[in-house]
């Protein structure tokens, strides 16, 4: 069968591959007859007029070549398991009458032995079948689970949308969703409907909630007018008040309730924006205004904490952190008593003084960590324990040198060096409790 595996029908070359010599199988005779030689003899297989022998010759040797190449065909289809192997056997019964009866030049003999060793292969690779067959199997079953998936994912986000009030929203994405179910593969019957189902009563309960709202909408977009035209009044009655901060303080919140009230009829919720809006700039109008009288005051006051800010500065290095906080105070008293500043400038101020007071609260605060007497004596105590360790490690590498065990005196001096530098570091902290 090896000779059959790749055969090629576009040029008799193949034939030389399958059979060899063509003259070694085939003759033409005098009279344009085309014999192919057989163990049995000769025989006759017909002839090819207006043809020039080697033409005729090849004629019929590519009958052969294309017989060869079912015969390699069917063997490599065998070994990809993909025919049933009745269906294979019924292919062998076919090709053996076929060859039998073959007009074509070429190693006829060959050729049925090779068909007659086919049985044994279909035998051999059934398993390759089966095993082919399973797969198929398989990826029909994944195809199915996948598309359930789709169908489930679709049926899923459907459930989480009904109790949605994104109305126009939704409404186009149960759409989308509506279209990828008839997109998406078909599932068995049962499985189909039962998720459709859910699906349908999903996208039925949004669109009778939706129709309610929208049925329900007209009182409340009243209700929303009633509530806005309180807030408008409101707003008017404030349009002409002089207290700067408070009123601009009760029109934030006029804001915040505006924003709260919800969406009313567009038409109205204009109107009535206006009338608020109107209000609103009348009174930041006079509110500004009034600002801009009070810029020169304003300036003079920034020259003023301007001069108190080398004040502060002043306390600076502290040595006497009681004097210094006490100083400290009575520049805040004045601090505060200055009128209206640049908000802008008045936070730079704000970050010097603040950095000033710091350095006076950690000073404060180190003063009364030093002279916690807790403290003192857990750094006593620490201070002990590592002279002690120390003394100890000390013993344990002078017994050990004694001994002879010099690998162990080393660890320990190693480790009564380690608790040296410790040491150190310990009464270096203590010194700063009795500085």
């Amino acid at each position: 069968m090896d000779n059959l595996a790749t055969p090629n029908l576009s040029n008799t070359g193949a034939a030389s591959a399958l059979i060899g010599d063509p003259a070694k199988f085939g003759r033409v005779g005098e009279d344009g007859t085309v014999y192919v030689i057989t163990p049995e003899g000769d025989r006759a297989v017909g002839s090819y007029p207006g043809k020039t022998s080697e033409e005729a010759l090849a004629y019929f040797v590519k009958k052969f070549e294309m017989a060869a190449s079912e015969v390699a065909l069917l063997a490599a289809r065998i070994r990809s398991g993909a025919m049933v192997p009745s269906d294979a056997h019924e292919a062998v019964n076919k090709l053996r009458t076929q060859i039998s009866g073959l007009n074509g030049v070429g190693d006829l003999a060959n050729l049925a032995a090779s068909l007659e060793k086919i049985p044994a292969l279909i035998t051999e690779h059934e398993g390759a079948y089966q095993a082919k067959k399973a797969a198929q199997n398989a990826e029909r079953e994944a195809r199915k689970i996948e598309a359930a998936a789709i169908k489930e994912k679709i049926v899923a986000e459907a459930e989480s949308l009904v109790e949605s009030v994104a109305w126009k929203v939704t409404t186009a994405r149960l759409k989308v969703l509506l279209d990828e179910w008839k997109k998406a593969p078909r599932l068995d019957k049962k499985v189909d409907t039962a998720l459709w189902k859910r699906f349908s009563s999903s996208r039925n309960k949004f669109d009778k909630r939706r129709r309610i709202h929208f049925a329900n909408l007209d009182s409340e977009q009243k209700k929303v007018a009633s509530t806005k035209e309180t807030i408008v009044k409101e707003a008017e009655s404030l349009a002409n008040s002089k207290e700067w901060l408070n009123t601009a303080k009760q029109f934030k919140s006029l804001m915040d309730q505006w924003k709260a009230s919800g969406r009313g009829k567009k038409s109205t919720d204009t109107v009535l924006w206006n009338r608020f809006k109107a209000a609103q700039d009348t009174f930041f109008a006079a509110k500004n205004a009034d600002m801009d009288k009070r810029k020169g005051s304003m300036a003079e006051n920034l020259a003023k904490r301007e001069a108190m800010i080398s004040e502060f500065e002043s306390l600076l290095p502290i040595s006497d952190f009681k004097s210094a906080r006490k100083n400290f105070n009575d520049l805040m008293f004045k601090w505060q008593k200055i009128g209206m500043t640049d908000r802008k400038k008045r936070s730079f101020f704000d970050a010097k003084i603040k950095k000033i007071e710091n350095e006076i609260i950690e000073l404060e605060q180190s003063f009364q960590r030093k002279s916690d007497p807790t403290a003192i004596a857990q750094a006593n105590k620490v201070v002990q324990g590592l002279a002690e360790a120390i003394e100890n490690y000390e013993k344990q590498a002078a017994k050990a040198e004694a001994a002879g065990q010099t690998a162990k005196a080393m660890v320990a001096r190693e480790a009564a060096a380690a608790r040296r530098v410790w040491l150190d570091q310990a009464q270096k902290g203590l010194t700063e409790f009795n500085s």
